[in-house]
């Protein structure tokens, strides 16, 4: 049954990542590096502030602590438990795939990337609990998670155990703060 499970992820992988063009490639490439999502970031901390004033502090202090343990937890629970080779890195693979940029770390499994990005996209929305923020937010994540696989390092299987990895990380750690602001917040 695994082996069934790894061979539909790398075919999924082989097809989705043999889908490219040399203008997709600086896309992707950009949806991948993190300072590109910074003016993105700055909007949100803007408006966290302006919505909650003082509070904002621990909004985002919250979604600093998602972004850690997701990351975190995505490397030591995961990448280093596995260790299963990036598809940039399986020899199996060489000359196969397309690869636009660098390959990263060794492992993949999971995608830190798709574990920060749903984390977030999950605290927001329910920070927020408006459908037209959380489908941005979440569309959002899913393009970064899907640049991934474009860039030929990340497997399907790798992005979506990391999303629900983010995913429970966002909603926990939104469950506990939000408790704590109702239980010690003034405003």
């Amino acid at each position: 049954m695994i082996d069934y499970l790894v061979k539909l992820d790398t075919d999924l992988f082989l097809f989705l990542n043999g889908l490219h063009s040399p203008f997709w490639d600086s896309i992707m490439q950009f949806a991948s590096e993190k300072l590109t999502w910074l003016p993105l970031y700055l909007l949100l901390i803007y408006l966290i502030a302006r919505k909650h004033k003082w509070n904002a502090l621990w909004w985002l202090l919250a979604i600093a602590v998602v972004v850690l343990l997701a990351d975190q937890l995505s490397v030591h629970l995961f990448k280093n438990v596995f260790q299963r080779l990036r598809p940039c890195h399986n020899p199996d693979l060489s000359g196969v795939i397309h690869l636009a940029g660098s390959c990263g770390g060794k492992f993949g499994f999971v995608s830190s990337h798709a574990a920060n990005t749903f984390g977030v996209a999950v605290f927001l929305s329910m920070l927020y609990k408006n459908r037209w923020a959380t489908i941005g937010v979440l569309i959002w994540a899913a393009f970064v998670s899907y640049s991934r696989i474009y860039l030929g390092v990340h497997y399907p299987a790798d992005l979506l155990v990391g999303g629900l990895l983010g995913s429970a990380v966002g909603y926990g750690v939104w469950h506990l703060a939000n408790r704590l602001m109702n239980r010690y917040s003034k405003a």
